[in-house]
């Protein structure tokens, strides 16, 4: 699916009318309800840098970015954002967003010490050969995840302390590190 797509999906999980699993769970359509507020925050606000935007608009082999993520993943809220404005950036770059949990996802292909971590970011030649993968959030933002996860930190605590840490953080993390893998694949 296309991004447009993905925020349909949203809209369709907050009216009612998709209750596959896990969206017949109160629990997730929260989720989903905060998240699609964090998505659309930082598609009205976030901001891509000289740096990067020069980096995409030097693009000139086309490209397939596969991104693999869920509405109820409050890490993508905010990754998945800056990465669909970078795509509009050059024609190309052809985005497709994949379900983690669909039939068709690639998810298992790019596990993270083993889990199904999202987001995902697949970036793939014309070849279809992998140029690299990003996720599943900034390397800084992943660090202090493990150390919460070490301290044995509840999920309630751990989501605060992300949270203020992307809205500290702008989609700052995100962008420098996309922007020294696209410069190592141009």
């Amino acid at each position: 699916m296309d991004f447009n797509t993905y925020s349909e999906f949203f809209k369709e999980i907050l009216d009612g009318n998709n209750t596959t699993a896990p969206y017949d769970d109160a629990h997730f359509v929260e989720y989903v309800k905060l998240n699609a507020s964090r998505q659309n925050r930082w598609i009205k606000t976030g901001v891509l840098s000289p740096e990067l935007i020069n980096t995409i608009e030097k693009i000139k082999d086309e490209q397939h970015w596969v991104l693999i993520t869920e509405p109820w993943c409050g890490d993508a809220s905010h990754s998945v954002p800056f990465i669909a404005k970078m795509t509009e950036l050059n024609p190309n770059i052809k985005l497709e967003i994949q379900l983690r949990d669909s039939n068709n996802s690639e998810i298992d292909k790019y596990l993270t010490n083993g889990g199904k971590s999202i987001p995902i970011l697949v970036v793939r030649n014309s070849n279809n050969k992998d140029l690299f993968v990003w996720g599943p959030r900034p390397a800084v933002c992943q660090e202090i995840f493990l150390e919460m996860k070490q301290k044995d930190l509840t999920l309630e605590e751990q989501k605060v302390v992300l949270q203020n840490w992307y809205n500290h953080d702008k989609g700052v993390s995100i962008q420098a590190e996309l922007n020294e893998q696209i410069s190592a694949h141009l």
